[in-house]
């Protein structure tokens, strides 16, 4: 027994190391969202500047680790061998969990999933207990302590939200969007009290309650903190005004990267408790049994509720072992992107979708700030929204932007450090992700990056985090509440087994990660490859964004027939895959009409009238093309029956004549070659015409109740999208025709 035991212990600290790889994978977002969202420095200086922050957080996060020991159970209720079952469901409860979120790159809470782990741990335990020897729950949870962290938590993201809103909104006044104008005036004192603040909360904070607390010089800071606040202010303005007023250096980018620091700082002082505080907690148990000689099911763990600082090498390591992971971990790049995508400046494309809660919030917000407008001077409404109104920009400068200013990165830094360090000071484990996520939301509130074109997508993209938070917290509690059990009834043989559904997971998530990069690359490089839409060559690039559409057809068709007739249910996802791509695309058309009509010359513009109805009807036939893949595909998912064969045949039979009939007119578009297009609309007729014999044909089935009323429903609703595809295909060729019409004309040398 005593084997198992250093076996599950081992097994605990292999664990920590796989939770900071997957953890950091998250939370790496935390604090280089700001610094990369502005471009502040170049992308190894930022991550050398994190990783220095983050080894010497580790060092300050002892204080936090009382949290994974006594925080949410009182441990003296349960004995050593129920402790390590609790603590064994955490951990592989944690590295699955995380791991899933970074792989669909949203950025989740390791504080939230370890308060819930524990919970459902330690439910799971003392419900056991409570049914052999019983009591409450209460006995065997600390249910106060919990509920102040959970409280803690949740109120950290209102404080969080308002505090980035507020902040921000201030700055923007003193600075405006101009900073060259402010920037000379301004710019040291800002850069002072970041400093000073910086310093302040992170040094002084970070010291008290770590093992540096006892140095001499460390008390002195600690008994006048007030006075070194002052004296910090003070030189650190001084330094920067100078260099603002007599050197070209930015202060701004200085702030910025030692906002990254202290924030990467704050975030290995309180989140290190969420990777290694259960394994160190398991660890000190075991030794605290072994010493004891009494029976694990018998030996009770008062110890752990005793205050015990852990070692300093393993915060070490473990600092190193995340800056390792910071480097490498490839999720840390798309969880990131996620944030940065939220809070950038510009509009255009919006990762989110629209919803009716997102809609209903910003209706409701924009009534309420025309309301409370309504209450303040024409001229005092004047000269704010003037410090708020933003620097026009060229189309080529706008794209070499930075997703946010200097600004408003140094007020994201400081403001979450600031947060984040009270709450480590305070021994709350916050959560540095609803922290850093919500100050960065609120101050690209205020900013007004949230404008009337994107702020519908935003708040659907906050909502659907932050649901993706509480999601976290259920999943957390019931995933570990399961473990725990299954662990109780199976001992080590469940471990074992639970420990493979883990690599089960970690496999499947790298593969579909490393699928979707390598399906983004693809991409990136198709667009980089393609030449970009100018005033020379828009004609040439618009032809062959018709071309591809009606090219992607055949493929399409291909798949899903071939899927139906065999019921394949594999190659029908894919072509669902294809053809919701397909729709994708021809929606990106139709938004960038605007574009594409204006690097057209003036004289050009009934050229500009063809290229909109060629967009509306390639959008038409996206559309009829997900109307037949769609339904196929569910009918199969759902196993209903299938057609007869001859009605799969009469399929297969369209579907080639379909197929022939894309392929000739994209080789009309693309050639430029509309001689002889009566060929195509004969074809057309005739397949028109056959789609109305097999439909009448049909009806008379239907009649004599000779086929399955699914599979009937089915089968005319492909005839109904197969004659709208027909229709909309011939349209496309004879609304491109008249776009290149119209360009020879205006091109051709007059006589």
């Amino acid at each position: 027994m005593e084997y198992i035991f250093i076996s599950f212990v081992g097994l605990l600290f292999i664990l920590a190391c796989i939770d900071l790889v997957v953890g950091v994978g998250n939370d790496a977002v935390n604090f280089l969202v700001s610094a990369i969202g502005s471009r502040t420095s170049k992308f190894w200086v930022i991550m050398i500047v994190a990783s220095v922050g983050i080894v010497i957080g580790a060092m300050f996060s002892n204080g936090m680790m009382e949290v994974a020991r006594k925080g949410i159970f009182h441990p003296g209720e349960f004995v050593f061998s129920e402790i390590i079952v609790i603590f064994l469901a955490v951990m592989l409860t944690d590295i699955i969990l995380l791991d899933v979120f970074n792989t669909f790159g949203f950025p989740t809470s390791t504080t939230v999933s370890l308060v819930f782990e524990l919970l459902g741990g330690a439910v799971a335990i003392s419900l056991w207990k409570i049914q052999a020897n019983g009591g409450m729950l209460s006995d065997y949870i600390n249910t106060e302590r919990a509920l102040g962290i959970i409280s803690g938590i949740l109120v950290s993201v209102v404080v969080a939200f308002s505090g980035g809103l507020i902040i921000q909104a201030l700055m923007r006044l003193v600075f405006s969007f101009d900073i060259s104008k402010t920037y000379k005036y301004f710019g040291g004192i800002w850069g002072g009290l970041s400093f000073a603040v910086i310093f302040y909360f992170m040094f002084i904070s970070g010291f008290k309650g770590s093992t540096f607390a006892e140095l001499s010089f460390v008390k002195f800071l600690l008994e006048n903190k007030l006075l070194v606040f002052i004296i910090n202010f003070a030189f650190f303005t001084t330094v920067f005004q100078l260099l603002i007023w007599f050197t070209k250096i930015n202060i701004l980018k200085i702030v910025v990267l030692a906002g990254t620091f202290a924030l990467a700082m704050a975030f290995a002082g309180n989140d290190l408790v969420n990777f290694i505080g259960v394994p160190l907690a398991g660890f000190f148990s075991w030794q605290q049994y072994s010493a004891s000689g009494i029976p694990a099911d018998v030996f009770t763990m008062e110890s752990l509720a005793e205050k015990v600082s852990a070692n300093e090498y393993f915060l070490i390591i473990a600092g190193l072992i995340m800056v390792v992971t910071l480097w490498l971990s490839k999720k840390a790049k798309t969880v990131t992107e996620t944030s940065v995508n939220l809070s950038r400046q510009d509009s255009g494309y919006e990762r989110f979708g629209s919803t009716a809660m997102s809609r209903s919030i910003v209706r409701i917000s924009v009534v309420s700030s025309n309301f409370v407008s309504n209450f303040f001077p024409k001229s005092i409404r004047e000269k704010l929204a003037s410090r708020f109104e933003k620097i026009k920009l060229s189309k080529e400068e706008a794209k070499q932007a930075p997703a946010f200013d200097l600004i408003r990165a140094s007020v994201n830094l400081v403001t979450a450090s600031i947060l984040i360090a009270m709450g480590t000071a305070l021994k709350l484990p916050l959560s540095t992700t609803y922290v850093t996520f919500m100050v960065a939301m609120g101050t690209s509130l205020s900013d007004g990056a949230w404008g009337r074109e994107s702020a519908v997508y935003r708040v659907s993209g906050v909502l659907t985090v932050i649901g993706g938070w509480f999601i976290t917290a259920f999943v957390a509690f019931t995933v570990s509440f399961l473990i725990a059990n299954f662990i109780h009834f199976g001992g080590a043989i469940a471990v074992g087994v639970v420990c493979l559904l883990a690599m089960f997971s970690f496999y499947k998530s790298k593969i579909y990660h490393k699928k979707r990069l390598a399906e983004r690359q693809k991409e990136d490089e198709a667009e980089a490859e393609s030449p970009v839409i100018s005033r020379e060559n828009v004609f040439e690039k618009c032809t062959e964004n018709v071309t591809k559409t009606i090219d992607e057809l055949p493929i399409i068709f291909e798949k899903t027939f071939v899927g139906l007739s065999s019921e394949d249910l594999k190659l029908l996802k894919k072509a669902k895959k294809r053809s919701k791509k397909l729709s994708s695309e021809t929606k990106n058309f139709k938004n960038d009409i605007h574009k594409i009509v204006h690097l057209l010359e003036p004289n050009y513009l009934d050229a500009a009238q063809y290229y909109i109805q060629v967009v509306d009807h390639l959008r038409e036939v996206a559309n009829a093309t997900q109307y037949i893949v769609f339904p196929i595909f569910e009918h199969i998912d759902n196993n209903h029956l299938t057609f007869e064969k001859d009605i799969i045949k009469e399929l297969e039979e369209l579907k080639n004549e379909l197929n022939a009939y894309c392929t000739n007119i994209s080789k009309r578009i693309a050639y430029n070659n509309f001689v002889g297009q009566e060929a195509e609309e004969k074809l057309q007729e005739k397949l028109l015409q056959k789609v109305e014999q097999l439909r009448a044909l049909h009806i008379i089935k239907i009649k004599g109740s000779e086929i399955e009323i699914r599979s009937s429903l089915l089968f005319l609703n492909i005839l109904a999208e197969y004659k709208n595809l027909l229709l909309f295909i011939f349209r496309v060729l004879k609304a491109q025709k008249s776009f290149v019409q119209v360009r020879d004309k205006m091109i051709s040398p007059k006589v």
